[in-house]
């Protein structure tokens, strides 16, 4: 599991600032739509806090998520909000920021 948590991680950190993917765009990316919760969990077990950044991924809907790694929803809201991403009742427009790769 160690090696696609790694190639999770790489996929994330191309992720631009001002932008945000979702974990099925990183799950195609990996070769199978099925891995979205995969991703999920590797991203809730980020072991490099400030080079992958995390907080750029969101789900299918836009949403934030409700257990963040690295604080709460209001600490990804924060740090996506820093970047110009708008947030608006904890959900991104992925018409305007979805980064596709």
């Amino acid at each position: 599991m160690d090696n696609i948590y790694e190639s999770i991680y790489k996929i994330v950190t191309q992720i631009p600032k001002g932008k945000v993917t979702t974990y099925g765009e990183i799950a195609l990316v990996l070769g199978n739509i099925k891995l979205a919760r995969v991703v999920g969990y590797a991203l809730h077990k980020n072991p490099y806090f400030g080079k992958v950044p995390c907080h750029r991924v969101v789900n299918r809907f836009g949403h934030l998520a409700q257990n963040f790694a690295f604080g709460s929803i209001d600490a990804q809201k924060a740090m996506l909000t820093a970047e110009g991403v708008e947030v608006k009742d904890n959900k991104v427009d992925l018409t305007k920021y979805l980064y596709k790769f």
